[in-house]
């Protein structure tokens, strides 16, 4: 895997969620944040490719991407198992890794990390403390505004529109996903994250009315 940063690098925001349904409404949220501000949303799940084993897919992600928020709010047990998922917190620790010892332009590498409350993580993941931490509830116009209000400090087009003002247009948004998917012929059941990044992306081209 070659270690040079691609031309997009600084544009590139690589989201390390969890996938499960029950914080699928928060993705497509964040994902509409990063894309509406201006960013390129990257992601695990935006290529279905079996022959990229998935470590080596994420790690080129972070490579690829300047920018991630990570959110390290899935720590409840499984139901199968009784045992808690760590994946989003290692891909944060392979984040914070690249930075400090993957050279020059890593070293820009720039982290915004989400959880439920604000304070909550330091029960389960001290060596994060004094990181800045900031929480959403599990709410589509909270994770809009903290997305946004960390974004603006990277945007180079002056103030983005803020978290309200966003969140009215991602509202906007979704009234149309029907009209949208039906012209597309695919079902809400059968949206991919490269499909919804397409819809955003479509939908910003449209003219206002």
């Amino acid at each position: 895997m070659s270690s040079r940063a691609p031309a997009d690098y600084g544009k590139n925001v690589f989201i390390n969620c969890p996938f499960d349904e029950e914080y699928l409404p928060l993705l497509r949220a964040i994902t509409f944040t990063v894309t509406f501000c201006g960013f390129n949303a990257r992601c695990a799940l935006e290529v279905q490719d079996a022959s990229e084993v998935r470590l080596a897919k994420i790690l080129r992600l972070i490579l690829e991407s300047r920018l991630s928020i990570h959110d390290i709010s899935r720590t409840a047990l499984d139901r199968e198992n009784g045992l808690p998922r760590f994946n989003m917190p290692f891909e944060l620790g392979i984040c914070v890794g690249a930075a400090h010892f993957g050279g020059k332009s890593q070293a820009q590498k720039r982290l915004l990390v989400l959880d439920v409350e604000r304070y909550r993580f330091q029960k389960f993941l001290s060596d994060i403390a004094g990181q800045d931490i900031k929480a959403h509830h599990n709410d589509q116009p909270t994770a809009i505004s903290v997305t946004r209000e960390w974004l603006n400090d990277f945007h180079s087009g002056g103030s983005l529109p803020g978290g309200k003002a966003i969140a009215a247009q991602y509202r906007r948004f979704c009234d149309r996903i029907p009209t949208m998917l039906k012209a597309i012929r695919l079902h809400e059941s059968e949206v991919l994250f490269s499909d919804w990044k397409r819809l955003i992306e479509q939908w910003l081209k449209e003219p206002e009315v």
